[in-house]
């Protein structure tokens, strides 16, 4: 006997009602849970991107770091959220996130004191690590880079120095070392970097610094070029673009101002004459770079050593030399971005020394036969 089609029809869809009935409510857990999980990963990711990973994962500068003995978990995230300063990101993203994480991790009492080197490229949990495994003090002493000293002044300095264990060698050795210090914009970009006796010459800020004893060659060099990168600002960059100069060229500018110059009023003056030189097309002429080639620090040259074939010799050749002469100080930078204006407008273009032992001003002159003159009045003076 032959079934009835829609009776058929009927107890499939009887079935299939029974069958979603069941599993109904186990779909329903399914996706509940999968949107659960979505949502845990998405806010997980969330979390990880801004309060736990790199503040800035292309910046390796180290920064120095004291964490005091009995120092909170808490404290420690406040001293890390402003290593950097106050109005630079610190190494992590904010206090909360890091007291959160070790709380989290059970680090809030395994952070240890000491002194750290750390960047902005460690997350949390590597910056956590590195506190745990605990790094005890280290000796520091003080290394005092006055302004206008040359790299090997520097080295005398360190080798000098009866505390810092460095090898002033070494020391020397890195400085001639582009490829070291290409994590540094302004290091990467130096042109003819390999023609210079020096490459990290003009970029070693002078200032007082805090050394530890037991201080790598490379170390050292990091707060050096670290405080540079701190103090040539923003403004600066710009008022270079507006004079047309790279910042190499503004760094051995000031680097030659600063040797030439010994009073502070005479730094904006001396920026000036060169200044109207560069843009006269006239050879600069500085004994400073002279002082540099032959390592003597006189007032006077002979014919030959202004003849001295050198990519630093200003006698010989037109413009700028190879790269800078010295490390300046934030006043020579500032008169080589801001010549003396009156100076400028009124075309001085020769300078001289004085007296040294009345005063260590410098005598200016606009035209050659005035700067002769000059010459000739103070010359018995330089012997």
């Amino acid at each position: 006997m032959k079934r009835n089609s829609k009776t058929e029809m009927t107890a499939v869809r009887l079935r299939w009602q029974r069958f979603w009935h069941y599993a109904r409510p186990i779909a329903a857990w399914l996706l509940s849970i999968g949107l659960v999980a979505l949502v845990v990963v998405l806010a997980v990711r969330f979390v990880v991107s801004h309060y736990v990973s790199a503040v800035d994962p292309d910046d390796p500068t180290p920064y120095e770091v004291v964490i005091p003995q009995n120092t909170s978990a808490g404290r420690i995230a406040d001293i890390l959220y402003h290593a950097c300063g106050e109005d630079e990101p610190g190494l992590i993203v904010s206090s909360a996130s890091f007291k959160i994480y070790v709380d989290f991790v059970g680090k809030a009492n395994s952070l240890k004191a000491g002194t750290y080197r750390l960047s902005k490229n460690m997350t949390i949990p590597e910056i956590v690590d590195v506190l745990a495994e605990g790094n005890p003090a280290r000796r520091t002493t003080r290394l005092v880079v006055t302004e206008g000293k040359t790299v090997e002044e520097i080295a005398k300095s360190i080798r000098d120095n009866g505390d810092i264990q460095t090898d002033a060698d070494a020391f020397l050795a890195l400085c001639r070392d582009a490829a070291a210090f290409q994590k540094y914009p302004f290091i990467a970009e130096l042109p003819n970097a390999g023609d210079r006796r020096y490459v990290l010459e003009g970029y070693l800020f002078p200032d007082t610094y805090e050394i530890f004893t037991d201080s790598t060659p490379e170390e050292i060099l990091d707060k050096f070029l670290t405080r540079y990168y701190e103090v040539y600002t923003g403004e600066w960059v710009s008022r270079a673009e507006e004079l047309d100069m790279t910042r190499d060229q503004v760094m051995t500018l000031a680097s030659i101002i600063e040797r030439e110059a010994s009073v502070p009023e005479d730094f904006s003056k001396v920026s000036a004459v060169f200044h109207n030189r560069l843009s006269k097309g006239m050879k600069l002429e500085s004994c400073a770079t002279l002082n540099y080639i032959t390592g003597q620090d006189r007032y006077t040259f002979t014919a030959d050593e202004m003849a001295i074939v050198s990519s630093y010799n200003t006698y010989l050749n037109d413009g700028l030399p190879i790269g800078p002469i010295s490390n300046p100080g934030a006043a020579a930078i500032l008169a080589a971005l801001y010549p003396n204006e009156e100076y400028l407008e009124e075309g001085y273009l020769y300078f001289c020394n004085g007296n040294p032992k009345e005063s260590r001003a410098l005598i200016f002159s606009k035209t050659y036969e005035e700067h002769q003159e000059n010459v000739e009045r103070y010359r018995q003076y330089w012997n």
